[in-house]
This record gives structure tokens, C-alpha cells and sequence, in this order.
């Protein structure tokens, strides 16, 4: 048989391979230690590996240094807040750089503004710069914000680029504060679960098919589990009832630990009303269940 015949060069193991990120909803570049195409794959869902943004890490080796020693979760998150106040002059922004009074800055813009503006209006001003942040930091194009952006330079996308600008001007190191709130949560992801790679999540919807479905996913049992692009940003459930709330069905998904933004249990008072998690998006092998 010649090296190229057909029966020796056919891959069977390749033949169904998993759907590739498409490119249109991933940037050619990050600020992460993997690329969005493959962070952002159904291969990353089934296999995560941790997640580090650049930099971050290393400049706030002795925040991490002081929380190791400390065996309370409350505690921990009590030195992050003093951390994030101090390092960002969260109270005193003037110290920052950044003019008191001066008309149009968001000088006392934060990362606990951000979160709160997301758990109000997902399509507002806060939540277009965290959608902007993914954007920025792990590549993953917005799919959504008040309308479908799925066209690059439509008006829809001006609007968007518009918000996230008018949501970062004259503030203090905005991203860089979503930065090490990342970090943290992933920090203490991995000392609440140490063996754990994934948690089941809940989000209610009306319709499939107001999401991009890029499999249908049928099984020859008859059940179901498509292969959906979510949003860079999507809220989801640590529980099932309260997502049952918020639509007709309920998309059921394993996410990666890496892949949690940040969640309810993280800081006080933090998204507490749905018991939420905000998840970085990408391609996601969800199941549908009635709600």
C-alpha cells in the first residue's frame, strides 16, 4: 500500500472533531495565557486549564502572599476590599491623578460599581465595559448588548463601542481593577473547591433560538445537547429554581472554574438576589429543560 492511500491516511478519531470558535467572535489576540480560539472552544469546556491575565499576578504577589495565610474566606475577602482601596486610592482618587470636580469623570467608578451596574442593567453603561474587559482580556468579541452585534461597525456596534468608552473615561485603572478581581475570584475558586474543574449552572430563557446555535446536538436517544456561542458575558444560576424565574426553559451548563468572572459567594453583598455567576463566554454544550 502506497503512504497515501486513503485507508492508512484516514483519521477516524479526527472525523468528529468539535466545532471550532468562529472567527468572527474572537480577536487574534489577548491579554491571557491561551489564545481565544482555544479558550473560548467546546474543547476548553470539556478539559479547562487555568486561566492567568498578564501581569497581574506578579504586580500583587503580596496580596496572594497575605491571603495564604489566612484560613476564613471572610476574612480574605474583607483584605482584598482594604487591598483594592488602598492600591487604587479608591477613596481618595485625587491621589490617582484625577481632578476633583472636574466635569464628566467617573473618578469613584469601580470595580463594586461595575458589578452592581451589571446585576441592574446587563445592556447599561457598566455592563458594556465589562463586556469590553472580555473583549480586552481574553478576546472573546460581544455577541449582545441591547441588540444583536453580530455585525462589526453596524450602528448597533457603535452604540456599544460608544457606551464602553463613555463607561471608561476618567476613571481610575477601571480594567486593571476588574483585572485583580478576576484574579482573586479564581484564587478563591481554587481553596473553596481544590478537586473541582467545573460547577453545574442555571439560566432561564424563553427561547433557544435567541441564542447562536452553531450544533443542534441531536442524540440517537432522542435528548438533546446543542452546542450554543453565549455571549462574552452571560449570567447563570447557582440555582435552578431561581433561573426557572427568568424563562420558560432552562439552559443546564457544566462551566469551567476558569471561566467564572466572579461570583455571589466572592465579596459581601456581592449579585446575593439570584445567587449569580457571571460567565466568560465562548462556545458552551448546554442541555434544555423545562423550567
Amino acid at each position: 500500500m502506497c503512504d497515501i492511500d486513503g485507508a492508512l491516511c484516514r483519521a477516524p478519531d479526527k472525523e468528529n472533531l468539535p466545532p471550532p470558535l468562529p472567527r468572527h467572535a474572537r480577536l487574534p489576540i489577548n491579554r491571557c495565557n491561551l489564545p481565544a480560539t482555544i479558550l473560548g472552544g467546546l474543547t476548553f469546556q470539556r478539559s479547562p486549564a487555568a486561566l492567568a491575565l498578564d501581569g497581574v499576578a506578579a504586580l500583587h504577589r503580596p496580596l496572594f502572599e497575605l491571603l495564604d495565610d489566612i484560613a476564613e474566606p471572610d476574612e480574605r475577602a474583607r483584605r482584598f476590599i482594604g487591598y483594592m482601596t488602598s492600591h487604587f486610592r479608591l477613596a481618595h482618587p485625587e491621589e490617582a491623578g484625577l481632578t476633583a470636580g472636574q466635569p464628566g469623570t467617573r473618578g469613584r467608578a469601580s470595580y463594586l460599581r461595575v458589578v452592581r451596574g451589571w446585576a441592574f442593567a446587563p445592556d447599561g453603561r457598566e455592563a458594556a465595559v465589562l463586556k469590553g474587559w472580555v473583549e480586552s482580556r481574553f478576546g472573546l468579541m460581544p455577541r449582545h448588548h441591547g441588540e444583536s452585534l453580530r455585525e462589526p461597525g453596524s450602528p448597533a456596534w457603535q452604540r456599544y463601542v460608544a457606551m464602553r468608552a463613555a463607561g471608561l473615561y476618567g476613571t481610575n485603572a477601571l480594567e486593571a481593577q476588574l483585572d485583580l478581581l478576576y484574579t482573586y475570584g479564581q484564587y478563591e475558586l481554587a481553596r473553596q473547591f481544590p478537586r473541582r474543574t467545573h460547577i453545574r449552572l442555571y439560566r432561564g430563557v424563553n427561547r433557544l433560538g435567541d441564542h447562536e446555535i452553531i450544533t443542534a446536538g441531536d442524540r440517537p436517544n432522542g435528548a438533546s445537547a446543542p452546542v450554543v456561542l453565549l455571549n462574552n458575558v452571560s449570567s447563570f444560576s447557582r440555582s435552578r429554581e431561581r433561573a426557572g424565574e427568568f424563562g420558560d426553559q432552562i439552559l443546564i451548563v457544566d462551566v469551567p472554574l476558569p471561566k467564572i468572572a466572579f461570583f455571589s459567594q466572592l465579596l459581601p453583598g456581592m449579585l446575593k438576589a439570584e445567587d449569580e455567576y457571571v460567565v466568560i463566554g465562548g462556545l458552551y454544550r448546554v442541555r434544555l429543560a423545562t423550567a
